[in-house]
């Protein structure tokens, strides 16, 4: 049985787009993949929410820079 997530490790739109220094609509355009040359971000939706776990995001970051 996996442990559960500390909140910290949880990260919204939000704290993203504050992390890469964006707006939220251009985190909302990654996660879609409608940013050409990007693979989309995995995320898990919630409703209208998107929540991404920071290892998605610092795994996302390292295949982009490839």
């Amino acid at each position: 049985m996996e442990a559960v997530a500390r909140p910290s490790e949880i990260l919204t739109v939000q704290d993203v787009a504050n992390i890469l220094r964006c707006s939220k609509a251009h985190v909302c355009n990654v996660l879609n993949g409608r940013v050409p040359g990007l693979p989309p971000l995995t995320h898990l939706p919630m409703g209208r929410r998107k929540l991404i776990r920071r290892e998605w995001l610092e795994a996302w970051l390292e295949s982009a820079k490839r």
